[in-house]
């Protein structure tokens, strides 16, 4: 008892000495070079897990801290600093830039590089430069922020994909989307079935960067997928010596349709259709309704991202659950997402092995609303009722037969609104892409590594779509219903060896080795057969094809002056046969780094100058789900059975092929200058490039008999391109509380078709681009000399007064009559030019960014607009009148003039696309920061159209995007 007495009283007398011995120390971290200060800096207690990181003004406070530990301070860019604890509570710490460290901030394929040693054009995009707001799609991310880069955002679809084009793409009828490669695996070009973005499984909270490899000395080492560029996206990691932290994140928006189409309202149509001869007002009906107001709504949204990191000495781990939940503008739209993210990190035996292991899994839940919705709304009769008490569909109004019986008008528009309330189509993906990264330092050789990069893609969909039997659209006694289940799977196993050394003034970079990759996909489901009123299992239909590839690449650093680079890629690939499925991707690049020569090396004002130049090779095998040099049958669909008496037999139908099929090839041409002046206050890139594919996979035409089909795919004709791409960023200000930086890019580009027909005809051309009015018309063409996107139409004559004249076109040939021959390819709708321009500003704890947007020399086909004309409205073959656009007030066409170019328009357009405002609140535990965001804010454009930015250039029924408010929460501790 005694001792147990005496004991409590020296613990009671050590308890106040501990506290004594632990101290508190604070302070500030700043750079070097500006005297800024720096955020997020790791601050910890060498050999323990005990630390912080500074807030936005690079203060930081640690507790716990003893005489004789050692204080590390590290920053991704900047030399860590050790320091021993002294006693002191105030320690100020100044963090140089750490050269070696960012030389290795590029990745290019199978390795990294620095900016200034690339000789490709690459670029890299930082968080700091992404998009704000509700993001859903990664894509979306870097709209404008590239020059070359082109991204068309997606329609209004919650969940939907943007398309990229990288240089305008290079192909016809081949896949023109760029390679995309997610921490080392690329992912199936054809995308996920089922899926509304093949981009959606990874998060655009958990990017630490993009890099874009623009021409094919960057893009070669990827050889056969890599004719129109590569995206290499990488997610973020856990740091090493870092505290444990918490992050909160979430993002709720509303959104709304910015415009409807101009269509007669209900006082417009009753006065059109009374003053039109031979109708009939008695079946006009008694209401006002606007049909896309009946369709539309606001759309609502939440993001939430939970994120917890930490990093020890040998091993990190970053783990984050994302939620994700959008309705549409469009009523019935609905997109959710839930995915894990986990990233882990282990160094073994000393460091010399690297195991990186990133993992993300995502269930995605849609329900599709029906889109042809939007025609209806804008074609149904606009004085008719949403409802009718006596209507045996469900009570939604519908043209019937003398409006009596329950039969429906089968030619009629259908109810808009019923259209999607009376439809249920609803899908499921499962996904998991993970990769495993093992990188081993070999000990004999200094500078030598052994890389693994084993990774897959695995997906399943499956969904259904159904409608009741009291639906109008619904034919027959019956309702429709379809089920289906989807599996796409992607494997890959990457290994190579590198090896990096100095060799006297000569910077060595050594790369060589083995690809292979597996594509599957698997298509079954089951379906309603009216014609035998039983549920059918569908035939399954499967996908398999494989790439296995060799590949090197040499790079020399020469006296810090002079850089040389050279890459080699074999690929085969079991789309093609044998004889054609290998071919070799070469390129070769230079560069001179002009700033380190001596007469600017002490210059005072040039940061950076150096030149480039390169030329490569790449190939493009996307040719569709089918292998194309092999005779395939198809099962038939449902309706194409044959009838033997009184029983429907399914058919086998040979599809076309074409046995001598191989890969599109590309040529390019690339010559750049990238500067920086003034501590790189001043700094950008200039880059001129040439392009050429020849080989061209193209569905052409065909004489009857030649083959199975009277269209096949095969290599035919070339095309070329050409741009200049121009990207400056500057900083107009740099202090330490006030900061404002500008980046703009500007892209020119021109793309032609200089060979198409297998045969001479100078006149030889393929129709293209179908528009809505009519089965099989179409409004542009393929033809050698025009951009793949020119429209093709007749010249339309205007009176004195500067109005259309019906059936007036310029007769081209001088034949005295208008025919067919008189059509003529004009204006095109890919832009001559394209920017983006951003400004980002901060003042202490606020900040404040925006980016605009513009397309220049582009048209667009107004289909709505062509599509209006009197007799769609009167020359009804069944009891019902159609609304039309306000357009027709204008021309007061009786017939159809899709042809005419009146309904070419130009699509010039300069768009806020994105503007933010956030503050931090820095405390002493946690970090909280709010923001608004709104996004789509402002078109500025003279297109007569509901949007101008459509990619195809035909305006038919749009997806209308939402202008979106966006508030934002992030808490972290």
């Amino acid at each position: 008892m005694k001792t147990l007495f005496k004991s409590s009283l020296l613990l009671l007398f050590l308890l106040p000495m501990s506290f004594f011995a632990q101290n508190v120390v604070s302070g500030t971290v700043t750079e070097g070079a500006t005297g800024m200060p720096i955020p997020g800096v790791n601050v910890i207690v060498k050999g323990t897990t005990n630390g912080t990181t500074t807030d936005f003004d690079g203060n930081y406070t640690i507790q716990n801290v003893s005489e004789g530990d050692i204080l590390t301070f590290s920053f991704l860019g900047f030399a860590t600093e050790e320091i021993p604890y002294e006693g002191q509570s105030t320690l100020d710490v100044v963090l140089d830039e750490d050269q070696a460290t960012l030389d290795e901030v590029v990745l290019i394929g199978y390795g990294s590089t620095s900016e200034q040693d690339a000789t490709g054009a690459v670029q890299k995009i930082s968080p700091e430069e992404f998009n704000q707001g509700a993001v859903v799609s990664p894509e979306q991310l870097i709209a404008g922020k590239s020059a070359g880069v082109q991204i068309t955002p997606a329609s209004g679809a919650p969940g939907s994909g943007g398309t990229i084009r990288i240089r305008g793409g290079s192909s016809l009828s081949a896949n023109n989307s760029p390679l995309i490669v997610v921490d080392g695996v690329p992912l199936d070009q054809r995308g996920v079935t089922g899926s509304r973005n093949a981009l959606n499984t990874i998060n655009p909270n958990e990017i630490e960067d993009f890099v874009v490899l623009k021409d094919a000395a960057a893009t070669s080492i990827y050889g056969s997928r890599a004719s129109n560029g590569v995206i290499l996206i990488t997610t973020k990691k856990g740091k090493k010596e870092s505290p444990f932290r918490f992050t909160y994140d979430v993002k709720a928006s509303v959104g709304n349709i910015m415009d409807k189409v101009d269509v007669l309202n209900a006082d417009q149509f009753r006065e059109l259709i009374e003053s039109q001869p031979n109708t009939d007002p008695s079946l006009l009906g008694d209401a006002n309704t606007d049909w896309q107001d009946q369709i539309y709504k606001t759309a609502v949204g939440a993001i939430h991202d939970f994120t917890a990191t930490q990093g020890f000495e040998n091993f990190t781990y970053r783990i984050n659950y994302n939620n994700t939940q959008q309705t549409g503008v469009l009523k019935t739209d609905y997109y959710g997402r839930n995915s894990l993210n986990i990233a882990l990190n282990q160094d073994l035996f000393d460091r010399s092995l690297k195991l990186t292991l990133t993992s993300k899994g995502i269930i995605e839940n849609s329900s599709f609303a029906d889109q042809g919705a939007i025609g209806g709304a804008i074609a149904f009769d606009p004085t008719q009722p949403v409802y009718d008490p006596t209507s045996p569909f469900d009570g939604y109004f519908e043209f019937r037969n003398g409006n009596t019986t329950n039969d429906e008008l089968r030619l009629a528009t259908r109810n808009p609104l019923a259209t999607l309330e009376q439809f249920d189509n609803t899908g499921v993906v499962r996904r998991n892409i993970t990769n495993l990264n093992a990188v081993y330092e070999i000990p004999f050789l200094e500078g030598l590594e052994f890389t693994v990069n084993a990774g897959f893609d695995y997906a399943e969909n499956e969904g259904s779509n159904s409608r009741p039997v009291t639906s109008a659209i619904v034919a027959g006694d019956s309702g429709t219903f379809e089920e289906y289940f989807n599996i796409n799977r992607n494997l890959l196993l990457d290994t190579y060896f590198n090896y990096k050394n100095e060799f006297s003034s000569i910077d060595v970079d050594f790369t060589v080795g083995h690809s292979y990759q597996e594509f599957y996909q698997n298509f079954t489901g089951r379906f309603f057969n009216q014609t035998s009123n039983q549920i059918v299992e569908r035939i399954p239909s499967i996908n398999r094809n494989a790439l296995e590839s060799y590949f090197a690449r040499a790079s020399f650093d020469i006296d810090d002056r002079f850089l040389v680079s050279a890459s080699y890629r074999y690929d085969g690939s079991s789309r093609f046969a044998p004889e054609n499925r290998w071919s070799g991707f070469p390129s070769a690049s230079v560069g001179w780094k002009l700033h380190n020569e001596e007469f600017l090396l002490n210059s005072g004002f040039v940061s950076e100058l150096k030149i480039r130049g390169g030329y490569g090779e790449t190939g493009n095998q996307e040719i569709g789900p089918n292998y194309g040099y092999l005779g395939i049958y198809t099962p038939s669909i449902n309706g194409a059975n044959y009838q033997f008496g009184n029983q429907f037999f399914p058919t086998l139908r040979p599809e076309e092929f074409d046995e001598n099929i191989k890969w599109e090839a590309l040529k390019n041409w690339n010559a750049g200058i990238d500067f920086g002046f003034f501590d790189n206050r001043l700094n950008g890139s200039v880059d001129a490039y040439y392009r050429q594919t020849s080989d061209l996979l193209a569905s052409v035409p065909v004489p009857a008999g030649a083959n199975l089909t009277d269209q096949l795919v095969t290599n035919v004709g070339e095309t070329v391109s050409r741009g200049l791409e121009i990207a400056i960023g500057g900083d107009i200000a740099r202090s330490e509380n006030f900061n404002w930086s500008v980046n703009y890019n500007i892209t020119f580009q021109e793309n032609e078709i200089t060979a198409l027909s297998l045969g001479d005809d100078p006149n030889f051309f393929i129709p293209q681009g179908g528009i809505g009015g009519a089965v099989g018309n179409t409004i542009q063409l393929w033809k050698k000399g025009y951009d793949p996107y020119t429209f093709f139409v007749f010249r339309q004559v205007y009176d004195t007064d500067g109005n259309p004249i019906e059936g007036a076109y310029v007769d081209v040939n001088g034949d005295n009559a208008i025919t067919e021959a008189d059509r003529q390819p004009y204006k095109k709708a890919t832009p001559d030019y394209f920017m983006g321009l951003t400004n980002t500003m901060n003042y202490k704890n606020l900040d404040f960014s925006f980016t605009f947007r513009g397309n220049f020399g582009n048209y667009i086909y107004n289909n709505t607009q062509s599509n209006a004309f009197l007799g769609a409205a009167t020359n009804t073959p069944q009891d019902y009148y159609a609304n039309l656009n306000t357009n027709v007030l204008e021309t007061n066409f009786v017939d159809n003039q899709y042809f005419s170019d009146y309904y070419i328009q130009s699509a010039d357009f300069v768009k806020l696309d994105n503007i933010s405002l956030g503050y931090t609140f820095p405390f002493e535990e946690v970090d909280f920061r709010t923001s608004f965001t709104a996004t789509n804010v402002l078109f500025i454009t003279n297109y007569e159209g509901l949007d101008p930015e459509i990619f195809n250039g035909i305006d038919n029924n749009f997806y209308p995007r939402s202008r979106n408010f966006v508030l934002g929460l992030s808490l972290t501790f």
